[in-house]
């Protein structure tokens, strides 16, 4: 057998085994892209946190008269301000920040192993549905680390104090989750799962737009598909292909909300997508969507660029290390 033919044979093998390749895998993590994702979502939802709450106050606006009424995003962030202040605005932060650091780093971290493994040993780049299918896979396994913190996140912006106090009843995002638990088990850490898990598609179609426009870009210009823009051209694809996204897939995110929300039960996504349909039509689909492309476009904007520069600076110490 030929050097050639021993190779196709051993992976061949390697892939029947399972293990092998996991550990083929494994070889192609990296911490540089943890840490620079981590920094990323941080530091976004940091800065825009006050219009995520925004948006979840919309997403559930169903005309309950627990709820506040508002006239718009800048009637709903003085309203707030006005009844809690500052620390109002930034009900549930400390899960958002969790989360979306965590989120981030772990979806870059799956996200470009997933990539790393399929393009070893091959000449051509991935091809677009590469791309989608590898941010998919890399957005369902985050989710699967991730979903309780986004239901806490929820769960604390969505306490009405003004309203009705009897609903104030989480003290923050370890009280909250301690008490999800204890109330309602796994399952309640786990509301709107399937919604997110759909909700995949969102991050898989904004990376594949990210990683097309960035090497059309490049390719415009003449330069290597892989060389670094500057700050200006990261915000411009990022932005971009996180206006592509959101417009596609953002009727699943109000489905995860009211899931998620304590004040309403629903019988499951159906429902959910029913009730929604029969009482707001497809308008109730879009609620808060305009605060929502008002916080996510910047936030985009600030991780790609904080990611790129954080994951470079580390990738350029990896090699001053190695020679």
């Amino acid at each position: 057998m030929t050097g050639q033919g021993q190779g196709q044979g051993q992976g061949q093998g390697q892939a029947a085994s399972g293990a092998p390749a996991w550990s083929a895998l494994f070889r192609h993590v990296r911490y540089e892209s943890l840490l620079a994702g981590v920094s990323g979502g941080v530091l976004s939802n940091l800065a825009l946190h006050p219009l995520d709450l925004v948006k979840i106050r919309f997403a559930v606006s169903d005309g309950l008269e627990l709820r506040p009424k508002y006239k718009g995003i800048l009637h709903c962030l003085a309203t707030i301000w006005k009844l809690d202040g500052l620390r109002g605005l930034y009900q549930g932060v400390t899960p958002n920040v969790w989360g979306a650091g965590l989120s981030w780093g772990l979806y870059f971290l799956f996200y470009n192993a997933i990539k790393s493994y399929k393009t070893e040993g091959r000449a051509e780049r991935l091809e677009a549905t590469q791309y989608l299918i590898s941010a998919a896979e890399a957005g369902a396994m985050t989710l699967c680390i991730t979903n309780p913190l986004w239901v806490t996140k929820t769960r604390l912006m969505l306490q009405y104090g003004s309203v009705n106090s009897t609903h104030q009843r989480y003290k923050g995002m370890f009280d909250t989750l301690v008490k999800i638990y204890k109330y309602e088990g796994v399952r309640g850490l786990y509301k709107g799962f399937v919604p997110g898990l759909c909700g995949t598609s969102h991050g898989a179609l904004q990376f594949m737009a990210y990683e097309l426009l960035k090497l059309k870009y490049n390719q415009h210009l003449d330069r290597q598909p892989e060389a670094q823009l500057s700050t200006a051209e990261y915000i411009s694809v990022a932005a971009l292909s996180k206006i592509f996204a959101v417009a596609a897939t953002y009727p699943y995110q109000v489905v995860r909300a009211r899931l998620q929300d304590q004040h309403v039960s629903y019988g499951g996504v159906a429902d959910v997508i029913a009730r929604t349909w029969r009482k707001e039509g497809i308008g109730g689909f879009y609620k808060g969507i305009a605060p929502n492309l008002l916080r996510v476009t910047p936030a985009c904007c600030i991780t790609f660029v904080v990611y790129e520069n954080v994951s470079h600076f580390l990738l350029d110490l990896r090699e001053k290390k190695v020679s």
